[in-house]
């Protein structure tokens, strides 16, 4: 009689069988270990560790019970034990980032064979120098949360957007993650916004420079390069690309570290599906930009630039007839 042995889905399946499809999974295993030894394909096998993204993950979660104290914090936060959180708080990221700004400043000294530097005295005092920026960063937060507030009659609240909004979760995490890059610590800003990326759709590179009261509403496909400057009160709509003009393999290795991204004056609004690139692109003070404008050249302070009015077709369902009319907006 056959034995046959049941799958988590309550099927059978006869044992012999699966046991002829087990018998492969050796070689398969061994086929994947020698890939290992193939210096055209990527691992990491060393007996340094490396960031953990879900690490990160955590502690961006920790970040925001700081940076916002009590909306998300576990639990319930008073007066009364406000300094105890705060405090507690306060350790545990300590603990928790010094682990990843470790392992990222290790990883690099060891696979690009860098000069030590003391990696761990180094990874604790730019944990320090981190926690020691979290006033400032609340601060520009605040500005952020209300420009949102001031410019989008849909919201409610202060509370509504902190807790709601995309664009304030992908400017908190950049913001931690700008810091990180600041002191030059490698890779893990870059997890950071990443991961605010695929959670908003919207992605910030840690190295960009943006001011106060910086707006982002809807957000969905807003990309902002790493040499990208941003000044006060900007708003920017969907679909946003400030972002550089495509270059070769041989352009790009010649102007990474270099300005390839555009500058954003104060009080600037840039519309849904606007592309703005190149780094001698300047879009002067006060200047608004309209939906789906495509710019490589600078523009002057108190500027309008919009696009040609579209010419609409309309054609009746079933029937052949069509026309042309010219829309005004």
């Amino acid at each position: 009689m056959e034995e046959r042995i049941k799958t988590p889905d309550g099927c059978t399946i006869d044992v012999d069988v699966l046991a002829g499809y087990r018998s492969r999974l050796p070689q398969i295993a061994e086929d994947i270990i020698q890939s290992c030894s193939d210096k055209g394909c990527f691992n990491h096998v060393d007996y340094e560790p490396i960031p953990s993204r879900d690490a990160v993950v955590k502690i961006i979660d920790k970040f925001l019970e700081i940076l916002f104290p009590g909306y998300f914090s576990p639990e319930k936060l008073d007066p009364v034990n406000l300094n105890f959180t705060i405090g507690q708080s306060v350790t545990q990221l300590f603990s928790m980032l010094a682990e990843q700004v470790n392992s990222s400043l290790r990883h690099d000294c060891n696979r690009y064979n860098l000069t030590c530097q003391e990696c761990n005295e180094k990874g604790f005092e730019i944990t320090l120098k981190v926690l020691e920026m979290v006033p400032a960063i609340r601060h520009l937060l605040a500005a952020d949360v209300r420009a949102s507030f001031d410019g989008d009659p849909a919201a409610k609240s202060f509370d509504e957007i902190i807790f709601s909004y995309p664009g304030i979760f992908a400017i908190t995490v950049y913001r931690i993650a700008h810091v990180l890059h600041e002191l030059d610590l490698p890779m893990l800003p870059r997890i950071m916004t990443e991961y605010a990326h695929s959670k908003t759709g919207i992605d910030i590179h840690p190295g960009a420079h943006i001011d106060e009261s910086f707006a982002i509403d809807h957000g969905t496909g807003i990309v902002i390069g790493e040499t990208t400057q941003i000044g006060k009160n900007v708003r920017i709509y969907q679909g946003v690309t400030l972002g550089a003009l495509s270059l070769s393999p041989d352009e790009c290795n010649q102007l990474r570290g270099r300005k390839r991204h555009p500058t954003i004056e104060d009080d600037v609004i840039i519309y849904s599906g606007a592309t703005i690139l190149g780094g001698n692109t300047v879009i002067g003070a006060r200047a608004v930009i309209g939906g789906n404008v495509w710019l490589t050249e600078s523009v002057p302070p108190d500027t309008q630039v919009l696009m040609e009015s579209p010419r609409l077709i309309y054609k009746k369902n079933g029937s052949g007839e069509c026309g042309t009319v010219e829309q005004d907006w």
